[in-house]
């Protein structure tokens, strides 16, 4: 199969289970959203090593927010409710509450589950706190010394999915950059899913432990190293690929990460210079879902 005249491989993404909150960050300008959503999610790439996997979902304007004023719509994801909820309070409290006037919204006020991290929050106020509405929702006011910070007094999440990918493999890294960057940017316009990594786009790669340490939860995945090609026994990378780079995407349900994996991958394939796409799956005991790439067209 062909994409704009790029070969997509008939192979999988290997996703799994995760559970994801779902917080829409407001601020008085786009910059300070951005700046209250940008801290909110960092060191949030990869639950290997961090303890969320977290992102920025999509840019809002005021039509479709609480209060009238900019927003980001930001995910955060945990493998257990109770690691997500301490996520949470941690993030919002230490990087939303702190941010130049942002506010905290429930991003899925709709959801089963419900974490009442606006209330616990609150404690903040030191019993100064005022309860109040914003279009309908119940929200608690925290004297600060810039004014007050609003938070709504539930947090939203679901069972989710995580580890959607595809590879990116260009000619050249400034191409493959480029097609990766048009991908996120495609990704971003969606509802309901998250690319983690920074700036949405995975330099590293890796496989699930190590040929060589066991002490590693995961390692290099040299078979897709561009400078090891004609170093490795069994080696997948084109003679005329210099450069992959890899989406990671997250979503609230499997089909959220199933239409941005199909968004993603016509973006990079209207770019100049990509050889060939295809995806990471590690025979099917990583997770439990598989995104075949052709079946998305």
């Amino acid at each position: 199969m062909e994409i704009n005249g790029v070969e997509i491989e008939d192979t999988y993404a290997e996703a799994f289970g995760i559970k994801i909150a779902r917080v829409l960050i407001t601020a008085a300008s786009e910059k300070w959203v951005l700046n209250a959503a940008r801290e909110a999610t960092g060191f949030g790439t990869s639950v290997i090593g961090c303890p969320a996997e977290c992102g920025i979902e999509r840019m809002v304007d005021g039509s479709e927010t609480p209060d009238g004023r900019p927003g980001a719509y930001i995910q955060i994801c945990t493998f257990g409710y109770k690691s997500l909820e301490e996520q949470l309070l941690e993030r919002i409290g230490q990087c939303v509450l702190t941010s130049a006037t942002a506010r905290a919204f429930n991003g899925l006020p709709d959801a089963e589950k419900q974490f009442n991290t606006g209330f616990k929050l609150k404690f903040f106020a030191d019993g100064f706190e005022r309860v109040d509405e914003i279009d309908g929702r119940k929200m608690f006011f925290i004297p600060m010394m810039q004014g007050e910070f609003g938070v709504e007094e539930n947090i939203g999440a679901v069972a989710g999915v995580a580890g959607g990918n595809f590879f990116i493999l260009g000619k050249t890294q400034e191409k493959a950059l480029a097609a990766a960057e048009a991908a996120v940017d495609a990704i971003m316009e969606l509802e309901g899913s998250i690319t983690p990594f920074p700036g949405g786009i995975v330099a590293s790669g890796s496989k699930p432990g190590s040929n060589k340490y066991s002490f590693l939860k995961a390692s290099t995945n040299e078979k897709f190293c561009p400078t090891l090609k004609d170093k490795v026994e069994g080696s997948i990378v084109p003679p005329d690929v210099d450069a992959i780079f890899e989406l990671v995407i997250n979503g609230l349900d499997v089909d959220a990460v199933k239409l941005a994996t199909k968004k993603g991958i016509e973006a990079a394939t209207a770019c100049d210079g990509i050889v060939k796409i295809t995806a990471g799956n590690y025979g099917g005991d990583l997770g439990e879902y598989k995104i075949n790439l052709h079946e998305l067209f």
